[in-house]
């Protein structure tokens, strides 16, 4: 029998309490003097709870949701990976964590330094001439790219002209939104039947409007281009520049720079592949690197050395401009330092070839019980398509419910879009043979489930605290507060009747 789980307001009772503060030593005034007009309630009503109540509740909460630290988190083009809590413990260290961005440069040496020594590395390991790491999300580095490309054109008097931006479907899914967003273009081109890019129809959308061209390698079904220099070599005959997007490139540090082969301008997401937790939407950062001619460019302030001293720098004539408050997220700089600075350049090695063999390992094995649309050596990831089951009655999205009852998480569904019924999957470095095979046991037994029990897969999950969710109604009737009293405000019930 499963106890009713209880809010924290529901606890305690008269009397509980937490340890007693010292008396107050300065003049109390009361709080409706010091915030005159404000609407202040005559009763909080908070919860009388004890430490104990309180630290147990919190900690119950923890279980409920998975994360990297409870199990796998195989989601495709996300990166979730075990994070080395030294990372952690360095970026709080009181130098870092209450560094002050509006402090004299003179007392923030060991910050700026930080900030020089993580773009220098990043430069080395990208092949690029310069790097900012301002920008604090992928999406904003795609942005800032192309806003480097934009003002580069106008440069040369074709900024008019050149206004079309050539994505192939496999890119990115924030590609075009980032081209949209500078006042650019997309011109989309579909892949060929390896699902790499198309020579042929990049040939015919180049012409003298093309800004640039934005490449995803590896692309998002996991496959490396393997003709990446024939495509940059065109766009540069056509004047465009090239773009990629490095938002994973967990597969290519140590082994690949992208600066060697012939790109212009790439982000890096250091949440991704430089060990910084993702939780709660973030916190992110997304590093742009660019070839000498777009230094001039880089968005402002630059951290540069002046008579000994590193100091921040907005003489940039040209720049694109600030991007970003202050410098970008700095504690993830800090934590994506100590991680290069730990592993060095044979273990990042390491890593980017366990990433690869973990990720082909799966694929093979499950290749025998799902569909695998481009059965093409993978990189750090690949792409099964769960259309077969459709005959019983179950799409992916069951698939991925239904894994939840496994203590796995779900991978990315539904995406790349040029494969049906979709399941990208990116097991990392980090995991070890026993956890890839409980997921894969996982994955063969559901499709088992699929063929035998097709209903089972339809109510899932069974096991989890919330029951499968009505998603779109959910979406469309919100309900986003709180109505007191130990009990939810009024509105409309998304949840399934529970079957415990």
């Amino acid at each position: 029998m499963t106890m009713p789980r209880r809010l924290l307001n529901e606890q305690g009772g008269p009397g509980h309490r937490g340890p007693a503060l010292p008396a107050c030593d300065v003049p109390v005034k009361p709080l409706g003097e010091r915030l005159p007009g404000a609407r202040l309630r005559a009763e909080l009503r908070l919860p009388q709870v004890s430490e104990p109540e309180v630290v147990r509740h919190f900690i119950e909460l923890s279980t409920l949701n998975h994360h990297i630290d409870r199990g796998l988190y195989p989601l495709g083009s996300c990166t979730m990976k075990h994070n080395p809590k030294i990372n952690d413990e360095l970026a709080g260290l009181p130098g870092f964590a209450l560094a002050h961005p509006l402090a004299p440069d003179e007392a923030n040496q060991g910050a700026l330094r930080v900030i020089r020594e993580l773009q220098q590395a990043l430069a080395e390991i990208t092949g690029f001439a310069a790097v900012s790491t301002q920008p604090a999300a992928g999406a904003q580095g795609e942005t800032t790219g192309l806003l480097m490309i934009r003002a580069w054109h106008r440069s040369r008097g074709e900024g008019e002209r050149r206004r079309r931006v050539i994505v192939p479907d496999s890119a990115h899914g924030t590609n075009p939104a980032s081209v949209n967003l500078v006042g650019y273009q997309t011109v989309t081109i579909a892949s060929e039947e390896h699902a790499t890019v198309d020579l042929d129809a990049l040939r015919k959308a180049l012409d003298d409007r093309t800004a640039a061209v934005m490449l995803t390698v590896p692309n998002t079904l996991g496959l490396f281009e393997s003709r990446v220099r024939d495509i940059t070599r065109l766009a540069h005959q056509a004047g465009a520049q090239v773009y990629m997007d490095g938002a994973n490139l967990n597969a290519l540090v140590g082994l690949v720079r992208p600066g060697d082969l012939g790109f212009d301008v790439m982000h890096i997401n250091l949440h991704k592949t430089f060990s910084t937790p993702h939780g709660g939407g973030g916190p992110g950062a997304g590093p742009v690197a660019v070839a000498a001619h777009l230094e001039p460019f880089l968005p402002v302030p630059v951290v540069v050395e002046r008579e000994g001293m590193l100091r921040l720098s907005s003489d940039r004539p040209q720049s694109v401009g600030r991007v970003h408050s202050f410098h970008g997220n700095f504690g993830i700089l800090v934590r994506a330092l100590v991680y290069l600075s730990t592993l060095g350049p044979e273990g990042l090695r390491e890593a980017s070839r366990t990433a690869i063999l973990n990720a082909n390992y799966l694929m093979r094995r499950l290749a025998k019980t799902f569909e695998l649309p481009h059965p093409e050596h993978c990189m750090h990831e690949f792409v099964l398509s769960g259309r077969a089951l459709r005959k019983h009655g179950v799409k992916t999205l069951d698939v991925a419910k239904r894994l939840l009852d496994f203590g796995v998480h779900a991978p990315t569904v539904y995406f790349p879009l040029i494969v049906e019924e979709a399941l990208m999957i990116e097991p990392t470095e980090t995991e070890t043979l026993d956890r890839l095979d409980h997921f894969a046991a996982a994955m063969e037994r559901i499709a088992q489930e699929a063929r035998e029990n097709p209903k089972l897969l339809l109510e899932a999950p069974l096991t989890t605290p919330v029951s499968r969710l009505d998603e779109g109604r959910a979406a469309r009737e919100l309900v986003l507060h709180w109505g007191g009293s130990g009990r939810a405000a009024p509105g409309p019930v998304h949840e399934t009747p529970s079957r415990a």
